[in-house]
């Protein structure tokens, strides 16, 4: 995955429904904050910064240091691993995930502050080169 060059501020223009351009809008600044990075378009996915990861299974690649997808249903905000929050998960509200997956259909029904504690323990796991999980390399 390589970052697309396209405008994020068109991209959200474009989001349906209004709700989830609101919130796209929020998790833009709340990720720049947090990262002091310029969001970028990672084709929909908006990221910021970018990493190389490398799996002991040999699969590598390239993605953002922390990202988010604005989908119809819900917010799509990647995470190293769910199972690493569980806590902070239990206090942030209406939300459902997958492994590495936090889905958010509301964002004005969720604890601000919590989530941003997630998402500064990932940005955290991501520089610090991640685990035996993912060995992870800061490109940018």
């Amino acid at each position: 995955m390589k970052p697309t060059g396209g405008s994020v501020g068109a991209f959200i223009a474009a989001v349906t429904p209004a709700k989830r351009q609101r919130d796209a809008e929020t998790l833009v600044a709340l990720m720049a904050e947090i990262t002091g990075r310029e969001a970028e378009l990672w084709g929909t996915i908006i990221g910021f910064g970018s990493c190389h990861y490398r799996y002991p299974t040999g699969n590598e690649g390239d993605m953002p240091l922390l990202a988010f997808a604005p989908r119809k249903a819900s917010s799509t905000i990647y995470l190293d691993q769910v199972a690493a929050h569980t806590e902070a998960l239990e206090r942030l509200g209406p939300h459902t995930s997958s492994v590495g997956c936090l889905y958010i259909k509301d964002l004005e029904l969720v604890d601000l502050d919590v989530l941003r504690g997630i998402l500064e323990q990932t940005y955290a796991w991501t520089l610090a080169g991640g685990d035996d999980y993912a060995a992870i390399t800061v490109t940018r």
